[in-house]
């Protein structure tokens, strides 16, 4: 006699936090290791920005717009030690979060522990852990405060939604788009709306003008010859595979089958994917800017093979229900 299928919403009471996170930690640093302290692309820059904060270089080696990203060259040159092993020690954190609010986000919209702790190996398994997170780079806490926003917006929590959008833009100055999208879908109310994104412009605005003021833009002069030169970029095209391989098709096969309230991250997917596309045009093509939309794409992978919705078995338990979890 076949045996059937489980009930994939079902949420068992019982959930292992402590060795969840420590099996995270654990095989992110695992990952990590081979490339501890690293350097890629952009890292000098961020490493720069720290050395500049702890006095050590002058104003002048700075390089715009990545002296522009404070928050976490400021927390890694007030860690005591060399400045590789300090981005690589918040990078792994912020790695190991991430997977921990992966699967959070989707253990509270009512899956199965298999599709919770797949959603956060799905972070942690990937290129992105291997090769740039060990470098000098902001990228993983701007992943990682993205993550947050998606768990507030998929568990309804418009101010925890509101102050993850706001460490993210001190992060890196694209996910202001982040409260745009609050504001425009009016999840959250609109007077803290626009105060959240008022003091998010301007902390930028303060940033460019006074903390880090005078520093030289580089132009950008689009082309044909410009574009050709992105596309014979072997190696960043090969980085882009890497980064996309896995993740990309699990969230475009499952993106019609997500439960409404995570396909209303959809607009929010194509939205933060401007960035993304904008910088493969105007810098170069890598995987960082496939590894920016991990949150919104994640929920999306785990719906894969979702069976269909009933009247006898909802989408997902009543959020009343699901804080337990």
């Amino acid at each position: 006699m076949a045996r059937k299928a489980g009930n994939v919403y079902r949420i068992p009471r019982r959930f292992n936090w402590p060795f969840v996170i420590g099996g995270f930690a654990a095989l992110a640093l695992a990952i990590m290791l081979g490339r501890w302290g690293g350097a890629d692309f952009d890292s000098i820059a961020y490493a720069d920005t720290a050395r500049w904060l702890r006095g050590e270089v002058p104003l002048a080696a700075l390089r715009a717009p990545f002296a522009y990203r404070l928050a976490v060259p400021a927390l890694a040159a007030v860690l005591p030690g060399a400045l590789h092993n300090t981005f690589a020690l918040l990078n792994w954190i912020c790695v190991a979060a991430t997977a921990c609010l992966a699967t959070a986000a989707v253990r509270r919209m009512g899956f199965g522990t298999r599709r919770a702790l797949g959603a956060g190996l799905l972070v942690v398994l990937s290129l992105p852990t291997f090769w740039y997170a060990p470098c000098a780079l902001v990228d993983p806490a701007s992943v990682c405060m993205r993550m947050l926003f998606v768990f507030a917006v998929l568990t309804t929590q418009p101010r925890l939604a509101l102050a993850a959008a706001l460490a993210a833009t001190a992060v890196h100055e694209e996910n202001i788009l982040l409260l745009g999208w609050l504001l425009v879908t009016r999840r959250v109310a609109v007077n803290y709306g626009l105060a959240a994104l008022a003091a998010a412009a301007g902390w930028l605005a303060a940033v460019r003008g006074a903390i880090v003021p005078g520093l030289a833009h580089g132009a950008w002069l689009p082309g044909v010859g410009t574009m050709g030169a992105r596309l014979g970029d072997t190696r960043g095209l090969l980085m882009l595979a890497g980064c996309a391989g896995v993740v990309l098709p699990l969230a475009l096969a499952g993106i019609w089958r997500a439960l409404p309230r995570i396909g209303a991250l959809r607009s929010l997917l194509a939205l933060m994917a401007l960035p993304a596309l904008y910088g493969a045009v105007n810098l170069r093509v890598d995987g960082t800017g496939v590894w920016a939309l991990y949150p919104f794409l994640v929920p999306f992978a785990v719906s894969l093979g979702l069976p269909g919705r009933t009247a006898k078995v909802p989408d997902v338990r009543p959020l009343r229900t699901s804080r337990r979890a």
